[in-house]
Parts: C-alpha cells; sequence; structure tokens
C-alpha cells in the first residue's frame, strides 16, 4: 500500500496539491435521463462543495483553488486540476475537450484529475479523454459505491457494477490512471458485502482507492431515513476495522487516496466523529504507521 502522497512524491517528484473545480454540469439521476434526486446520500453540490462556483471559468476556479494553499505549499508544490463536481463528463465532448485544454494551460497544473460515472464515457468522450492523457497525467475517478447491485438500487445509483468494470478496462486502454470511490457503511451490507466491492474494484485493475464512510447530509434521501432510525452510521474504530481488512486486500502496489471523507460541517448531520479532522489523521497516522 502507499498514500496518494509517498505515490505522487514518487511520480512528480515533489508534493502534489489539487485544484477543484466544478463545471456547469449534472448527473443523469438528477436530470431525469435515469433517474431524479441524484444518489441518496448527495448534497444539493454534487461534491462539488469544496470547489469555487461553477459560474467562473476554469482557470479563475483554478487560480482561486491555488491561492488558497500556495503559501502552504510553497514554491516546489504541484497542482493537480481536479474536475470534482457531479458527474464532470456528463457534457458535450466538445465543452469537456475546451475546459481540459484550458485546465492544462494554466500555470502550475501537471495532471488532470476527472470525477465521474461509469455510464458517463461514450466513445467521443473516450477519445478526448486518451488525448489528454498522451499530453499529461490523467486520473479518472470512478463512483462504484457498491458492486451490490440491490444496494445500488437503494441508493439511486442508476447503473448496474457491469458498467463500472468494462470502464476501467476501457479507461485503462487509453492509459488513465483510475480511481474507486468506495462508501462502507451503506444501507443493509455486511462487512462481507463492503469486502466484495474492495474485491471486485482489485480484481477490475483499480490503481487507487478512495475510502469513506457513509455520512449524512442535509436536505439528502439518507437525512430522511437517519431520521427515522432506519440507516445505522459507523463509529470511528468500527470504520478503521473495515478499512484495514480493505487493504489486506489489495496489491502492494494499490494506492490509498483517502481512508476516509469528510463532509462539510455546515451541513453534516453524522458521523459526528469526521467533524474533528486533526482528530481522524492523527489516528490514522497512528494506526496505519504514516
Amino acid at each position: 500500500m502507499k498514500t496518494a502522497n509517498q505515490y505522487f512524491r514518487e511520480v512528480f517528484g515533489h508534493k502534489m496539491y489539487k485544484a477543484s473545480i466544478c463545471l456547469d454540469v449534472t448527473c443523469p439521476n438528477r436530470d431525469g435521463s435515469k433517474g431524479i434526486g441524484g444518489c441518496i446520500f448527495c448534497s444539493e453540490g454534487g461534491s462539488g462543495e469544496f470547489a469555487s462556483s461553477r459560474a467562473d471559468t476554469v482557470t479563475c476556479q483554478i487560480r482561486k483553488a491555488i491561492g488558497q494553499v500556495s503559501e502552504k505549499a510553497g514554491k516546489d508544490a504541484g497542482y493537480i486540476a481536479y474536475f470534482q463536481g457531479f458527474t464532470s463528463t456528463y457534457c458535450e465532448p466538445d465543452h469537456l475537450e475546451k475546459a481540459l485544454l484550458e485546465a492544462s494551460s494554466c500555470d502550475g497544473i501537471e495532471a488532470v484529475s476527472i470525477a465521474t460515472r461509469p455510464d458517463c464515457l461514450g466513445d467521443a468522450i473516450l477519445k478526448i479523454l486518451e488525448e489528454q492523457a498522451k499530453s499529461m497525467p490523467l486520473y479518472v475517478e470512478l463512483g462504484l459505491q457498491t458492486s451490490n447491485d440491490t444496494t445500488a438500487k437503494l441508493i439511486n445509483r442508476c447503473y448496474e457494477t457491469g458498467e463500472y468494470v468494462k470502464a476501467v478496462e476501457e479507461l485503462k486502454d487509453i492509459g488513465a490512471n483510475v480511481i474507486t470511490h468506495i462508501i462502507f457503511g451503506l444501507p443493509n451490507e455486511s462487512r462481507d458485502m463492503m469486502l466484495d466491492t474492495v474485491r471486485l474494484a482489485r480484481d477490475s485493475g483499480s490503481d487507487g482507492y478512495k475510502f469513506t464512510c457513509l455520512y449524512v447530509l442535509k436536505n439528502t434521501e439518507l437525512e430522511k431515513l437517519y431520521m427515522e432510525n432506519k440507516v445505522e452510521i459507523l463509529e470511528m474504530e468500527e470504520y478503521f476495522d473495515i478499512v484495514e481488512d480493505a487493504i489486506r486486500l489489495l496489491p502492494e502496489d494499490a494506492v490509498i487516496h483517502r481512508f476516509t471523507g469528510d463532509g462539510p460541517k455546515k451541513i453534516l448531520i453524522a458521523p459526528e466523529w469526521t467533524m474533528n479532522k486533526r482528530q481522524v489523521i492523527n489516528y490514522i497516522n497512528r494506526r496505519f504507521g504514516l
């Protein structure tokens, strides 16, 4: 296992920071093409709460993001243009191409990372991503969350797991580095079911992993279930026991890009332990010897 920090230092020779971007896009399970309302845990911001306003240009968003961390990062740091909010490939191909070219041209940008869904990678989009991968390291983050299609229906994911497997193969064929998002603690899932998701991602060829506990945000469908006591949220030690089991299943060269997530405090309902980010980081460092 490698952490993202270790991996990026090996690849780029220095520390890398992400400059978050939110394009003016949505998701197919929000706009009615596959579903409405989005995944039950997803807020109105579509996971892009930490990005700048999508009304700003890509260049403006990147400059703002770099400006926020530049003093901490130092002169030797590099930056990844991180298309984070909603489904960044759910748009016209020329819109994505223009955004990628603009991001790649910004000072300090050394790589591009795109968060998307496996069912939003048509041939034209893949061609654009292939060209991007030829000019600059490309990371594509796929929101798998679970390999169990029954759970996927419950959380309103709106695509079948087979589409994830196909997407990983296609992305690796064009030279992209694939990072898989997995949530532990989804409703009705046992530990074995959660670890089955890790096994599927591993066997599909995922290069990196982002683990997170299920957290409840205000104004989501998950909030309603939580308030009706229909969802149990993992405690910190319980969650990291699962993470440790997951890491044991992965090959030595697997990259852990995230051990857990932290929702925006203004809209976070549970779990409360994620609010103390410093405490969580210290716990991770002690437990995993980082």
